[in-house]
């Protein structure tokens, strides 16, 4: 299977199946001295895991990492870091009925038209559990990011017709509430929204808004290595996104040209900034020093119960009612799988964007030999 490394410089690999030995990721790229252990990685893993409240899968996993690789007495060596989760709860059976038939908004269909085969436990590679290797990354991507005082903000936006008020909103409480919103009134009405759809077997989805901030102006490149490109790709190849928009995005479509343009001017200070940021923090590919802001659509999750009309292999027209502990809304353990990715893209196109400039090569190389 091609496609399951992301990155140039600082590049990630994933492996591993929902219902297999384990789940994992290879880092390659990492500098040296990077302070690391397996309690940092694990406070990112935490914020995805299951069974944390009644709105996420009851599937009962502690998902603790191991490093296998590229870590000695506390630091990052250079070379490659090997991360492991074991799976240790996962349910087999439940899934032995889909072997035959094809579940409806899942890959199953998709993947058994490509492979001629696919592995039906939870939905294999193309599970939500996959999502742990990026996660454990996305780690130690945010560590670095934070040497550099670069700081990235995943939260919930909405969930379903539930949307936040930015005039209520507090970053503090996105880790109180359940659903991660930084409104509380918005998260209880997000809470009652989703006991109606437990009641009635369905499932909602939602929109999660990320901020990054500290983010230097020229980190991108041109082209077809846009930032936002890129991070386009990071972020709509977690399964559930299927939309992602920067600054004003769609709404942009809607303004005039001197409505949608961010205005320059020096502040007092010197410093180039912006009176607006419709443009998200990036323009031409390459980070402006505002900013960087974008939000991604998560659908609803695909495994419910109520009744749903499909396929099977024989060739019938079926009615089916899925089995399984499934998230009845995706969107909250999302939040830091977001983050993770942007983390990952960023941290690749920082290291790239450090050969953009000879000066910055000389610079590097002088202070280099005058240590």
């Amino acid at each position: 299977m091609a496609g399951s490394t992301f990155g140039s410089m600082f590049r990630i690999t994933t492996w591993g199946e929902s219902h297999g030995q384990g789940i994992g990721a290879v880092i390659d790229g990492c500098p040296a001295g990077l302070e690391l252990n397996e309690e940092a990685i694990q406070v990112f893993l935490d914020r995805r895991r299951p069974g944390q409240t009644r709105y996420t899968t009851q599937r009962n996993e502690a998902d603790t990492v191991k490093i296998l690789s590229g870590v000695f007495e506390g630091r990052t060596t250079g070379t490659p870091i090997s991360l492991a989760v074991m799976n240790t709860n996962q349910i087999s059976k439940d899934y032995s009925e889909i072997a035959g038939y094809y579940r409806p908004g899942h890959a199953d269909y998709t993947y058994d038209t490509k492979y001629g085969f696919r592995d039906y436990r939870g939905g294999g590679r193309s599970s939500g559990r996959e999502t742990i290797g990026r996660v454990a990354a996305g780690a130690i991507a945010s560590s670095i990011l934070k040497e550099l005082g670069i700081n990235v903000c995943a939260y919930t936006k909405s969930i379903g017709n539930i949307t936040i008020d930015y005039a209520k909103c507090n970053k503090d409480n996105i880790f109180k509430s359940p659903f991660y919103m930084p409104d509380m009134e918005a998260s209880a009405a997000a809470e009652t929204l989703m006991q109606e759809k437990i009641k009635e077997l369905n499932s909602v989805g939602g929109v999660i808004e990320c901020i990054i901030s500290g983010v230097p102006a020229g980190v991108g490149e041109p082209v077809f290595d846009k930032l936002d490109a890129n991070l386009g790709k990071a972020v709509l190849s977690i399964g559930a996104v299927k939309g992602i928009e920067f600054g004003s995005g769609f709404l942009a479509a809607e303004k005039t040209g001197i409505e949608n343009n961010d205005p320059f001017l020096y502040a007092a200070d010197g410093k180039v900034t912006k009176l607006s940021n419709h443009a998200g923090g990036i323009l031409g590919g390459i980070s402006d020093g505002s900013e960087i802001v974008f939000r991604a659509a998560v659908k609803p999750t695909a495994s419910i119960a109520m009744n749903q009309r499909t396929i099977n292999k024989a060739g019938e027209n079926i009615d089916i009612k899925i089995k399984g502990r499934h998230d009845p809304v995706i969107v909250p353990r999302a939040v830091v799988v977001v983050e993770a990715m942007a983390a990952i893209t960023l941290v690749d196109m920082l290291f790239v964007s450090m050969t953009s400039k000879m000066d910055s090569i000389i610079k590097f190389f002088q202070k280099e030999q005058g240590d």
